[in-house]
């Protein structure tokens, strides 16, 4: 089933997400639809806020990603980043639930993260590249953070009118969406 995205504006993509605890109801279906949603909306990641869940997860498909040797399709469950490092770079992203802007951001090239699989499972593994860069765009959705947050003051006050056409429904996707309005959240 394909699940709406949250759109930029909705006070939950702000929030601090809760940890899952085994005997989640219905998690492995809700996994599944996180990856068709993500697939359908042309995403690499997807994390629960994004689908109105504030828990601890996300999941990533870099597997079709140009110039990655490693792809991975993955859940991420209850994840903490343990270590940054590398040096610092700036690549171009984007968020599904913030449609038609694309803003360079600085992230760093390594990742050492701690996380739990569809079946509780514990990994600690490392990241670079790409991967690297996936897994904590997605995380900061779990902390209330959005790419736009890092960017410089100037260029968000640049994106102010698109951002304010996220926020007032009147943005096209092609893909389902959840516009959020004081009164009334709107589909």
């Amino acid at each position: 089933m394909k699940l709406k995205i949250i759109a930029y504006g909705d006070p939950l993509l702000r929030r601090i997400s809760d940890d899952i605890e085994p005997g989640y109801p219905g998690l492995d279906e809700l996994i599944q639809n996180m990856f068709e949603s993500m697939k359908v909306s042309n995403g690499v990641g997807l994390a629960a806020p994004q689908v109105g869940l504030s828990i601890n997860l996300f999941v990533i498909d870099s597997t079709e990603v140009k110039n990655i040797q490693n792809g991975m399709h993955k859940a991420f469950i209850n994840p903490e980043i343990l270590e940054y490092s590398g040096k610092r770079y700036s690549y171009e992203e984007g968020c599904l639930s913030i449609p038609n802007i694309h803003e360079d951001v600085i992230r760093e090239e390594k990742i050492r993260i701690w996380y739990q699989d569809e079946d509780f499972n514990e990994f600690e593994e490392e990241y670079d590249g790409v991967n690297a860069r996936i897994i904590q765009h997605e995380y900061d959705h779990l902390l209330g953070k959005l790419f736009i947050d890092k960017i410089s003051p100037l260029k968000k006050k640049l994106l102010k009118r698109k951002l304010n056409d996220i926020i007032n429904g009147t943005v096209e996707v092609d893909y389902p969406m959840r516009f959020y309005t004081k009164s009334k959240v709107r589909v």
